[in-house]
């Protein structure tokens, strides 16, 4: 089934959303973990879609902030250093380019530097706006990021479409009063408003005073 959609911005996640990240993302997260003896699965269903001090936060609610903030920067640079097997998410390079005459921003856990190599390892333009972890001072699940874009951006939050893959992400989009399209196999059981199995099924078109959005 097709359904149509229309909005006036589109704010976009990164890793999972326009780039695929899984392999390097989780071997570094598993080689973070290793010496604090913690679960395979509990550390896979947290990092994702986090910033790194959050996700060490919940992991370690133990431990000392100001250690989780100094290695989450040591985190930020091995990941931006390691960018092997990062790919572009199907349909996201096409996907990009449909959007590029539309107001569109990225909204993304990661830093700038990470942004940057990522979005390059999968061959991908970065957009002009991005709400990086500079930007905001609550991650995702909290709404502050899609909101912060939306401003920026100039669009009214109930106008704006997210695309997003996990529940951190899918959370705050809806949290931001927004309509939110899960990408990938897992988005279907974080409730987004709509999914897609990748960005190949997305089509943008010029529409009234913004875009349509066909999903399907």
């Amino acid at each position: 089934m097709t359904i149509t959609l229309h909005a006036r911005a589109a704010l976009l996640d990164m890793d999972g959303t326009l780039v695929d990240s899984t392999a390097v993302v989780e071997r570094l997260w598993l080689e973070w973990a290793g010496p604090h003896g913690l679960d395979r699965e509990t550390v896979l269903r947290t990092v994702h879609g986090r910033q790194g001090h959050q996700s060490m936060a919940l992991l370690l609610p133990d431990r000392d902030h100001d250690v989780n903030l100094v290695e989450n920067q040591e985190m930020l640079l091995r990941e931006s250093e390691d960018v092997d097997g990062v790919i572009e998410i199907p349909g996201a390079a096409a996907f990009l380019r449909a959007l590029a005459p539309f107001p569109h921003a990225i909204v993304t856990s990661a830093d700038v530097r990470l942004m940057t190599a990522r979005m390059g390892a999968a061959g991908l333009s970065v957009p002009s706006l991005a709400v990086t972890a500079e930007s905001v001072s609550r991650s995702k699940p909290d709404p502050e990021g899609f909101l912060l874009g939306a401003a920026e951006l100039g669009v009214d939050p109930a106008d704006c479409v997210v695309f997003e893959d996990s529940a951190a992400g899918i959370r705050a989009g809806l949290d931001a009063g927004m309509t939110v399209i899960g990408v990938g196999p897992h988005a279907p059981s974080f409730d987004p408003s709509h999914h897609v199995d990748d960005l190949t099924a997305v089509r943008i078109t010029a529409a009234g005073d913004g875009f349509a959005v066909e999903i399907g």
